[in-house]
């Protein structure tokens, strides 16, 4: 830990939410002189601090221990490299439209690889009166399932949870273009094509 860094950037944040250093003091039930003491770098918050201090600031420990934020200003958000995330430990399905840092169980989760289906994996998708009806023949045990299926297109994206031992049967607004990705696992993250 950099404590010119980390104390630069705690007074950054704290500058920006408003707060002065007696009412973030407060908060974490410290002086204003040590919340003063750590903006000039002469100190750092105590191992114990971090985590309620990285939960008023907003910010992710990593972050604060860093002493920088890196903003992701080259991809703004774009739906196109939207980025998918699934815990390990208890299936959560997080996404991002641009990189970022994701923690999920106490772990740190890395964006899943996306792969183009081959012809025998992918959906079956039939226009049924307006709307598209999405359909495939998998496995649905609790060892191997889809967990969930999304569209994907540049300005929506729209998610389908799915369970162990559900069939997988979506109906969706009928769009022409865009991305059907899915997430096996077993063979991780698919797309194919509309």
């Amino acid at each position: 830990m950099d404590q010119k860094k980390t104390g630069q950037l705690i007074k950054k944040i704290r500058i920006e939410k408003n707060f002065t250093q007696k009412q973030l003091a407060e908060l974490l039930n410290v002086s204003d002189k040590t919340v003063s003491k750590w903006e000039r770098g002469n100190g750092c918050p105590d191992i114990s601090l971090l985590p309620e201090l990285a939960s008023v600031l907003e910010i992710d420990i990593s972050i604060l221990l860093s002493g920088d934020i890196e903003i992701n200003e080259s991809e703004k958000g774009n739906m196109k490299k939207q980025r998918f995330y699934v815990c390990p430990k208890c299936g959560n399905i997080i996404t991002s439209t641009s990189d970022a840092s994701i923690s999920c169980c106490g772990s740190k989760i890395v964006p899943l690889e996306m792969r183009k289906a081959a012809e025998n994996e992918r959906f079956i998708v039939e226009d049924i009166g307006g709307e598209l009806y999405i359909h495939i023949d998998h496995e649905m045990t609790k060892e191997h399932y889809i967990s969930f299926v999304a569209y994907l297109h540049d300005n929506k994206s729209m998610i389908f949870k799915q369970y162990p031992e559900w069939n997988i049967q979506i109906t969706m607004p009928l769009f022409r273009t865009g991305k059907i990705i899915w997430y096996c696992t077993k063979h991780g993250l698919m797309f194919q094509n509309l």
